[in-house]
C-alpha cells in the first residue's frame, strides 16, 4: 500500500487570495465535487513551490521568509531578511537565494542560504534584477551544476559546495542572457546582442571545463532585441524564440519574431520550417524531449508539432490561439487563445492524432495540465484582470469538471510532482471516462456519439473584424443597457426595443394622417 501511495501522490492545488494562501487537496473531490483543504488560509504576500515540490517557499508582509516541508507543512526554516526585493528556491529546494535593494556596491546584496543549516552559502553584488538576470544562480534539476551570468562571462560552481568559490569560466565578450539545461545540466546556451554592425548570437557550450573551448553550434541573425532560450528534457535540442521590436515590412505594430533550432550535436543551426508568416506566439516541448509543438502566424494562427528532426508530424488546425501546453504524459495537448484573445481551447489527443473536443476558458490569465495529465486548469487572476476572478479545472477532453468564483484571487498553482510517478494516462482516462458517461446519461446524452458531437460544434462562419475599442464598447453597452455583446437581448432590452418600434409606428401613422389632411 505504502509502495503505491509513493507512487502515485495525490494531487495538491495552491491557492492565493489577499487574506493569504490556502492547499486544497486535488481532483478527484468528494461527493459534493468540493476541493478538501490541506492548510486553511494562512497570510502571506507571495508562496511558491520547488521545481520538484518537495519544499514551499512563503514571504510574509514583515519581510521573512519561511520554507516548509510540503508534505507535512512544517516550517523548516524562517530567513529575516529587511528589504528583500525577490526570492527563489533552488529545483530540490536546497538553496534559498534573495535579492534586496542596494545603495553601494559594497553591499552584497544577492545571498545564496543553506536552507538546512539557514548560513549563507555565497552572496554577490547586482545592480539590478530583471525577468532575465533572476534568479542570479541558475542550478540543474538535479542541482549537480549551478551558474550565473557576469561580465563578458559565465561562471560555474561547485553546487555541492559554494564554500570553494568559482570553479571556472567560460569567457564570452557581451553576453547578456544565459541558460543552463535542467535534465541534465550538460549544457549552457548563451544569447550575445547586436553591437557595432556585427550580429546577434545564440551559442551552446559544454558545462565542463575542458569541453569549452568551441561552441558546439551557433546561429548569427539580425534584427535581434530580444530571446526566449527553450531547452528540451534531455538536453540535446534548444529552441530560440527571437523578438524584434520592429517589424521592417511593417506587417505588424508589435515587431516580428522568428524560430531557431539549435541541436548539440550541431546536426541542426537553423529556422524551423512554419508554413504561414507571422508572430511565434507559443512553443513548447513535449516531457518526453523528442517533439515540440508551435502557434504561429498572423490570425488565425496556425499550430503545428514537430520531431526532433524539424519534420512535421501533426498540423493542429487554425483559429483564435496563442498558447500551447503539452501534457506531462505526452498524450494531449491543449490548444488555446488566451489575453487578449476570446478564450477558445481545443484539446487533441497526440498519440491518436484525433482532436477531442473544443470549449472556452475566458479572460484565463494562467494555464496548466495536472502532472498525472488528467485535468487541465485555467485561472483568471488579479492584478491583470480584477473582475470575475476564478478557477476552472477541465478533463483531458474539454469537458468541464470543476469551476470556483473568488472575489479576488491572485495564483493557483498545482503542486509540482514528477509526471513518471503517476500511472499511464490511457488506464487513468479509461475510469474517468466510464463515469462521465454515467453522470451526462439523466441529461440525454447516453451515447457516445451524441457527446462527440456536442463536444465539437459545426464551425461558424469567421465574423467581420472589429477592433478592440469596439468591442469593449459593446460590452459596456451590454453592462449598462441590459444588452448582450454577443447579439443576445436580455428582457429589459427587449421591452425597450418594441416600445421604440411601437412609438416609430405611431409617429410614422402620425405623419401619414397629417398628409392625407393636406
Amino acid at each position: 500500500m505504502a509502495a503505491a501511495v509513493e507512487t502515485s501522490p495525490p494531487l495538491e492545488i495552491l491557492v492565493r487570495e489577499p487574506e493569504g494562501y490556502s492547499i486544497w487537496n486535488g481532483p478527484p473531490f468528494n461527493n459534493n465535487n468540493q476541493p478538501g483543504i490541506k492548510l486553511e488560509k494562512a497570510p502571506c504576500t507571495s508562496a511558491k513551490f520547488s521545481e520538484d515540490g518537495s519544499r514551499l517557499m512563503v514571504t510574509k508582509s514583515d519581510s521573512s521568509t519561511s520554507v516548509y516541508d510540503s508534505r507535512t507543512l512544517k516550517e523548516i526554516r524562517c530567513f529575516q531578511i529587511p528589504n528583500v526585493a525577490a526570492s527563489a528556491l533552488s529545483p530540490r529546494g536546497t538553496y534559498l537565494q534573495t535579492f534586496q535593494k542596494s545603495t553601494t556596491p559594497q553591499e552584497k546584496n544577492v545571498v545564496l542560504w543553506n536552507i538546512e543549516t539557514g548560513d549563507p552559502v555565497y552572496q554577490q553584488f547586482q545592480k539590478n534584477m530583471t525577468k532575465a538576470t533572476w534568479p542570479s544562480i541558475q542550478f540543474s534539476s538535479d542541482e549537480a551544476v549551478a551558474c550565473r551570468l557576469a561580465t563578458n562571462e559565465i561562471q560555474f560552481f561547485d553546487a555541492a559546495d559554494f564554500s570553494k568559490g568559482i570553479s571556472h569560466r567560460l569567457r564570452i565578450p557581451g553576453v547578456a542572457a544565459v541558460e543552463l539545461s535542467k535534465a541534465p545540466g550538460s549544457h549552457v546556451a548563451a544569447f550575445v546582442p547586436e553591437s557595432k554592425g556585427s550580429p546577434a548570437s545564440v551559442q551552446i557550450y559544454a558545462c565542463g571545463k575542458e569541453l569549452q573551448s568551441q561552441p558546439l553550434a551557433r546561429r548569427s541573425f539580425f534584427r535581434c532585441s530580444t530571446v526566449q532560450l527553450n531547452w528540451n528534457h534531455g538536453s540535446t535540442g534548444l529552441l530560440v524564440v527571437v523578438q524584434s521590436d520592429v517589424d521592417k515590412t511593417n506587417q505588424s505594430y508589435y515587431g516580428e519574431s522568428k524560430l531557431i533550432y539549435l541541436t548539440t550535436d550541431g546536426t541542426h543551426e537553423g529556422p524551423v520550417p512554419l508554413r504561414k508568416e507571422g508572430p511565434i506566439h507559443d512553443v513548447q516541448w513535449s516531457y518526453s524531449g523528442k517533439e515540440f509543438a508551435v502557434v504561429y502566424g498572423f490570425m488565425p494562427a496556425s499550430a503545428t508539432v514537430f520531431d526532433k528532426k524539424c519534420k512535421p508530424l501533426l498540423e493542429l488546425g487554425s483559429g483564435p490561439y496563442n498558447t500551447i501546453r503539452w501534457n506531462p504524459k505526452g498524450k494531449f495537448l491543449c490548444l488555446a487563445g488566451f489575453g487578449n484573445l476570446p478564450g477558445d481551447m481545443a484539446f487533441w489527443d497526440f498519440v491518436d492524432k484525433k482532436q477531442l473536443g473544443t470549449t472556452r476558458a475566458e479572460c484565463s490569465v494562467t494555464s496548466e495540465w495536472s502532472y498525472d495529465g488528467r485535468y487541465f486548469m485555467t485561472a483568471t487572476t488579479a492584478p491583470r484582470l480584477q473582475v470575475d476572478n476564478c478557477i476552472k479545472i477541465f478533463h483531458h477532453n474539454g469537458s468541464l469538471f470543476f469551476k470556483k468564483m473568488f472575489d479576488k484571487l491572485f495564483q493557483a498553482d498545482w503542486k509540482p510532482e514528477s509526471p513518471d510517478k503517476f500511472g499511464e494516462i490511457s488506464e487513468l482516462i479509461k475510469s474517468v471516462d466510464s463515469i462521465k458517461v454515467e453522470e451526462t446519461k439523466p441529461q440525454g446524452q447516453g451515447s457516445t456519439s451524441k457527446k462527440t458531437a456536442s463536444a465539437n460544434p459545426p464551425a461558424q462562419k469567421p465574423a467581420a473584424y472589429r477592433p478592440p475599442h469596439a468591442k469593449n464598447a459593446a460590452a459596456v453597452q451590454a453592462e449598462l443597457f441590459g444588452g448582450s455583446s454577443t447579439g443576445e437581448m436580455s428582457k429589459n432590452a427587449l421591452r425597450n426595443k418594441k416600445k421604440r418600434e411601437k412609438q416609430k409606428e405611431k409617429k410614422a401613422a402620425e405623419a401619414a394622417a397629417a398628409a392625407d389632411a393636406t
